[in-house]
């Protein structure tokens, strides 16, 4: 790690298993954040030796989503760097030769036990209620049985060698010290018998080579921890800075899963969430910033990440928090930026060409939080739903159908009497009418609105809506107001 002289270096090493989701998102992020935010580089590996997970196209996922986010790699696959290359399958030929050295040191040695001596040494630990682990019988084999079975071509793995009594100490950023008994450790596999590194392997390998300074995953890799720093001191090698972030929970007890129907980042993004707004509350699932603010540009996010705010308890996602944030983002959009994201949704429920889309999306913007809220927030635009009478009845604005027919005639010949009906004019139109009349401004506003969308609830008030619908529109349907209420 001298080589780098000093600079602080993260890595994320994801799996191309086929989506990205929260807590990987989060590891990145993090990842990133401290590298940035003490100058440093931050380095993308891509660790595929699983190939029985790998699934076509998670690559490109990756690489979209790092770049969607802003997290932009330093050194990687796609740009190289002084430690390539940056894809495991790729530096397949340097293990073998680092267990070797192990094996030479006494820190790791072969094991020749076929598949049926280890299950049943499982079976027989299992039912003596001993946690099932090797015995460490190929450990004991002297130098001319190794050598008499390498020379026979018996098939082999080479073992990692943990001592058998004493303990091993890791210090860790959130969990502190952590100490457990050598003695509940086990040998674990190195090189399989294809002479592919196991994953454990490799990280620690690649993670030195690479020159990784600070080790940010999920806290399920604590249990593995003190094997990895026997490998470091074994080789003689700095050991990390470790950072092991709890879980993203869904609730208590049970962890966010694809499987189970949560959702990816993919998902939240095509059901509408800003990808700025989800990176702010990843960023805050487990990490507290020092302030009470909690919407952060990702600049922001690097000044004010320090890793002492990450919390040892996990983090339970929360969608009204998500939904909340998101609407601060989409309220913070420069309205053209909000019209052109808000059309596709605008257009699953309104086909009519001659809408202003701009005047939609200003009406929506600050009633909207999740883009997949507005189809249903605009359906009345292309037609005039079927709707109950009883909507014209309003207890809070003290409306009643005979109220509300006498306030749409009145309204009636206001509307057209407007030349250029955009908002403003209609506006002016209506509250003179109103401040005419003597009366509060509800009884009008509030059968304007109903006649006008024929629903309960609406992005804008009456007025709002009959500028959206154009003056022609607007017209027809207070006629249609009024022709029910009079039925």
């Amino acid at each position: 790690m001298t080589l780098f002289n000093g600079e602080v270096r993260t890595r994320f090493a994801p799996s191309p298993t086929g989506y990205m989701h929260v807590g990987n998102l989060r590891t990145a992020l993090y990842a990133y954040l401290q590298a940035k935010s003490k100058g440093g580089k931050f380095i993308l590996r891509i660790e595929d030796t699983d190939q029985e997970r790998y699934v076509e196209g998670a690559v490109d996922i990756i690489y979209n989503t790092l770049k969607e986010t802003g997290l932009v790699w330093d050194e990687g696959p796609d740009i190289g760097g002084p430690c390539g290359p940056y894809v495991q399958s790729e530096r397949m030929g340097m293990f073998k030769q680092y267990a070797e050295q192990l094996v030479a040191s006494g820190h790791a040695y072969y094991c020749f036990c076929d598949k049926e001596r280890l299950e049943e040494l499982k079976k027989v630990q299992t039912a003596s209620g001993i946690s099932p682990k090797y015995d460490g019988h190929c450990s004991r084999l002297s130098k001319e049985e190794i050598a008499e079975k390498l020379a026979s071509g018996i098939p082999y793995v080479i073992r990692q060698k943990i001592p058998e009594e004493g303990t091993t100490t890791f210090h860790d950023v959130v969990f502190g010290d952590v100490t457990v008994e050598n003695s509940t450790l086990d040998d674990q596999v190195l090189i399989k018998s294809d002479g592919m590194p196991t994953y454990n392997f490799a990280n620690v390998v690649d993670d030195h080579l690479m020159g990784i300074t600070h080790v940010i995953r999920g806290n399920e890799y604590l249990s593995s921890t003190p094997k990895y720093n026997l490998l470091y001191e074994a080789f003689g090698w700095q050991i990390p800075v470790y950072i092991h972030c709890s879980p993203v929970m869904k609730n208590a007890t049970e962890k966010l899963s694809k499987r189970n129907g949560d959702a990816s980042y993919e998902d939240l993004i095509k059901a509408g969430y800003l990808k700025d707004a989800v990176l702010n509350y990843i960023a805050l699932l487990g990490w507290s910033p020092k302030g009470e603010n909690e919407i952060f540009t990702l600049a922001q996010m690097i000044e004010e990440f320090d890793v002492a705010g990450i919390s040892k308890s996990p983090a339970i996602f929360d969608p009204l928090k998500l939904r909340h944030i998101n609407g601060e983002y989409i309220r913070m959009l420069p309205i053209d930026d909000f019209a052109r994201m808000a059309e596709p949704w605008i257009r699953k429920t309104v086909t009519r060409p001659d809408v202003d889309i701009k005047l939609i999306a200003q009406v929506l913007q600050a009633r909207t939080e999740v883009l997949a809220d507005i189809p249903e927030q605009v359906d009345f635009i292309d037609s005039l739903p079927d709707y109950d009478l009883e909507l014209y009845v309003s207890k809070k604005m003290k409306t009643t159908r005979e109220s509300s027919l006498e306030m749409l005639k009145a309204v009636l010949p206001v509307l057209e009497g407007i030349a250029d009906f955009t908002i403003e004019n209609i506006h002016a139109a209506v509250f003179a009418l109103i401040e005419s009349l003597g009366v509060k401004n509800g009884i009008v506003l509030w059968p304007l609105r109903v006649a006008a969308s024929g629903k309960q609830f609406t992005p804008g008030g009456g007025i709002e809506i009959c500028a959206i619908l154009g003056k022609e529109e607007a017209l027809a349907r207070v006629k249609k107001g009024i022709e029910l209420l009079s039925e």
